[in-house]
């Protein structure tokens, strides 16, 4: 039996006759562009961990910025890479165009860089080498105005934030990704309003997190089996008032979620059965507190209406102590930390610039530059390497 026939029976026993036979049909045509010496693209100078993308959401022609980072963290451009998509603008959004965090994700295992192109309800995949990107393929996004991505393994999961909001599951197929219908979720929202803040896989890959805010205010946990999509329903955890919006986990699977309502810090462990439990709130003291990022065993937090970063050092039973506050450009967005945590690049809307941060051993953020993104204000979606 050919590779292509094994990998074929292998999705067809794990997602059902139709997907495989779309799975089939991707494995037998040609990739796109050149053929890639991935030997070669494995290599340290090839492989994106140095590298920073940046999403400019522009509603006329989405793009990704490619930066690459010196030695020192400081950011040079390398290129500009359509999605062939577009990007959108929510009612009454300024700084936050897209109103979520994670809208750009970068699979660093697989070289693979996915986009949400919010204004065509589409995805695109791009091929990583190193700062080049291969727009590989432009998908559907399942749903409209999608605004959030997550990965693991060979799953990928995009939350779009209009007509109810809805949860949509694709299989990863070498570079290319195959839309598994049944893999589809409602969410059952305000059609009226945006709802979805952000959608992620727990750091074990069993649970997907869905928070919803507007009329939802609620942190929605989807069990995921490891041959199957989604749970039918949500464990839901309402959160009337606090209008949970981003999130990270730290090094123990808690998540840290930003509330946008009460200008805070939630934390909460994910039961077995996806229920949760809270464990502390701790406010910021700023405004529009509403994205979340981790470094090492540190937790920024960006506060769009302050035009700051509050930094906390987790402690061994997860306790938060406070840094302090940090500037930046102003309508401070969504961030990424770099694979060894010791830098920090955080997107400002107003302007459509990156700022950069050294990240000291005590947590201490030193700005050591800044960039304007091409077309990128109001723009949502970074990621680093």
């Amino acid at each position: 039996m050919t590779l292509a026939r094994t990998r074929t029976s292998r999705i067809a026993r794990t997602l059902g006759t139709g997907a495989a036979v779309a799975a089939a049909a991707l494995l037998a045509a040609p990739a796109a562009g050149a053929a890639v010496n991935h030997q070669s693209l494995n290599s340290p100078h090839h492989s994106g961990r140095s590298a920073v993308f940046v999403q400019s959401d522009d509603p006329t022609a989405n793009t990704v910025v490619a930066y690459d980072r010196a030695a020192d963290g400081t950011l040079a451009q390398q290129g500009v890479y359509a999605t062939g998509g577009k990007g959108g603008i929510l009612p009454g959004t300024v700084a936050d165009h897209l109103a979520s965090q994670g809208s750009l994700a970068y699979d660093g295992d697989h070289q693979l860089l996915y986009a949400v192109n919010a204004g065509s309800d589409t995805v695109t995949v791009f091929a990583v080498h190193g700062t080049h990107l291969k727009r590989v393929q432009e998908i559907s996004s399942g749903g409209s105005f999608p605004v959030s991505v997550t990965f693991h393994g060979n799953r990928v999961y995009v939350a779009n934030t209009l007509g109810g909001g809805s949860v949509q599951g694709f299989a990863r197929s070498g570079e290319r990704l195959v839309k598994v219908d049944s893999w589809h979720r409602a969410l059952g929202l305000d059609k009226a309003t945006s709802a979805v803040g952000q959608i992620s896989f727990t750091p074990d890959g069993s649970k997907l997190v869905v928070t919803t805010k507007a009329s939802g205010q609620s942190i929605d946990v989807f069990p995921v089996g490891s041959h199957s999509g989604p749970s039918a329903r949500p464990v839901v955890t309402s959160t009337p008032g606090a209008v949970p919006f981003g999130f990270a986990f730290d090094a123990a699977g808690r998540i840290r979620v930003t509330e946008a309502g009460t200008n805070s810090v939630g934390t909460f462990t994910v039961g077995r059965d996806g229920r949760l439990t809270a464990k502390g709130t701790v406010p910021t003291g700023q405004t529009a507190t509403c994205w979340a990022v981790t470094a090492g065993h540190h937790l920024y937090v960006s506060n769009a209406g302050s035009g700051t970063l509050s930094g906390y050092r987790v402690g061994p039973q997860g306790e938060l102590t406070a840094l302090g506050n940090t500037a930046t450009h102003a309508g401070t967005v969504d961030a990424a930390a770099s694979s060894d945590g010791r830098y920090l690049y955080v997107q400002t809307g107003i302007k459509g610039v990156v700022d950069e941060f050294r990240v000291g051993r005590s947590g201490s953020l030193t700005a050591i530059g800044w960039v304007v993104v091409p077309g990128a204000v109001g723009g949502e979606g970074i990621a680093a390497g």
